[in-house]
């Protein structure tokens, strides 16, 4: 390397990276490649002050929408004469002076977080941030709502313990010290009289980025474990549907194992009637039951992130949930499980079937070739017979031929024994016929077939 002589050692180091720098602008690199970094800062943790209040709706939308949602985002923003996000991203933050907004936009849901800085009340929920929003917008908003949350968050000397149960309707709650005790949660994991489920967060030491990572994470692990257990109720019906299908499907193992005694056509209507439940069935549950696994992973992990401490008395936010959404994404598995055990089946017993059908068939078969064959031989029998008669046939019209031939010779004054010659051509014609004949058949039997 002759060009890095004389020089110092960082002089040759940001000689190199400016000539990596330099050819990384001539290299072609991939389309992609800045969408990729960009993802990793696409919906970055919020920072949050100190006391504050937070509204959070998750709106399942199921991949459509968007422009929908892009039209009411740009009418609350046209309002408040501030910049509209634009139609691709999938992050918007916005100052509406009062309020906060940060929308985020998923693979089947929407969530609209509402943000309000706030003095802390003496009694939380009292008034909570979505009620700074206009009603008469938010009464606009595209979708189904499947997870609505008020959260409040105060300092520790400002929540008087003994009233966390008025705050929650004295509802039984559940509660914990996350981030190994430097902030205390409280919930009842229940919906109030307007619809909303509560958080009360209290933190004195939590920095603000700290705070916002909290929130979001909690507010992100009661979405989640509803869209976790959203295909529960499909479970629960697939079930009983399976059971049907599952004894309909004995009851044809068990007629296609009795012989032939019923008939193979009904029975395979009836397999094929089977299969067509199974794929709808299949069709209908496969994304849910695929998108439940998903959604359980993730619940999983913000649980793991949360690192809690327990309250005494108190059960925690993380031993409850898997309480109750390890069963639902159970029964999910199960029923997926047990689907894919009838269409196995299912697929067996049309096999099972089909090649009984097909040995009828080939016995059928062997027995048409049979009958097929004894035809076949009785017609080259008739066939022979009929040669032989054409034989005696061909020979009693040559001699007929012969006779007339030696009765013309009378008038040519011929004198010809009539009865010697007529005695000594018979044998000869009827032997040079039957050669004759054999020839021909001979010649017409090796003859390939066109």
């Amino acid at each position: 390397m002759e060009y890095s002589k004389g020089l110092p050692n960082d002089e040759l180091f940001n000689d190199r990276k400016s000539l990596d720098f330099a050819g990384l602008k001539r290299v072609i690199t991939h389309p992609l490649r800045e969408k990729l970094y960009s993802e990793l800062h696409n919906r970055p943790f919020q920072s949050l002050t100190n006391p504050t209040q937070i509204s959070h709706i998750a709106i399942q939308h199921e991949g459509k929408l968007k422009q929908q949602e892009y039209d009411f985002l740009s009418l609350l923003c046209e309002r408040f004469q501030v910049n509209s996000p634009t139609q691709d991203m999938p992050c918007f933050y916005q100052c509406f002076g009062l309020f906060r907004l940060r929308w985020e936009r998923h693979m089947e849901y929407s969530t609209y977080t509402i943000i309000h800085d706030t003095p802390q009340s003496i009694l939380p929920f009292t008034k909570n941030a979505i009620d700074y929003v206009p009603m008469d917008w938010l009464e606009k908003i595209p979708g189904q709502v499947i997870a609505a949350v008020h959260l409040v968050v105060g300092k520790e000397e400002t929540i008087d313990e003994k009233q966390i149960t008025n705050c929650f309707d004295n509802m039984r709650l559940i509660a914990s010290a996350p981030y190994n005790g430097l902030a205390k949660v409280w919930t009842s994991y229940k919906l109030h009289e307007d619809g909303f489920a509560r958080f009360l967060v209290c933190t004195n030491t939590l920095s603000p980025e700290q705070l916002g990572r909290l929130i979001q994470q909690l507010l992100q692990l009661d979405t989640y474990r509803l869209m976790a257990t959203l295909g529960l109720p499909l479970a629960q019906k697939i079930n009983g549907e399976l059971n049907t299908i599952d004894i309909e499907l004995k009851q044809v193992t068990s007629l296609i194992a009795m012989g032939n005694e019923h008939d193979d056509r009904e029975l395979l209507n009836t397999v094929l009637a089977l299969a067509v439940k199974v794929e709808g069935l299949r069709s209908q549950s496969n994304y849910r039951f695929s998108a439940t696994n998903a959604y359980y992973d993730v619940a999983l992990q913000r649980m793991e992130e949360l690192k809690e401490d327990e309250l005494f008395g108190y059960m925690r936010l993380q031993e409850f949930l898997m309480r109750r959404i390890t069963p639902a994404v159970k029964t999910c598995r199960t029923a997926a499980n047990h689907l894919e055990d009838i269409s196995r089946r299912v697929s067996r017993a049309s096999d099972l079937l089909r090649a009984r059908v097909e040995m009828v068939l080939q016995e059928q078969n062997q027995k048409l070739l049979k009958s097929m064959n004894r035809r076949a031989h009785i017609q080259m029998r008739l066939q022979q017979t009929v040669e032989g008669l054409s034989v005696a046939a061909i020979s009693y019209y040559a001699i007929q031929l012969l006779d007339i031939l030696l009765t013309s010779t009378t008038g040519l004054g011929l004198d010809v024994d009539h009865n010697l010659v007529k005695g000594i051509a018979v044998p000869t014609v009827i032997v040079s016929v039957f050669i004759g004949t054999r020839y021909i058949h001979h010649k017409l039997t090796k003859q390939p077939a066109s």
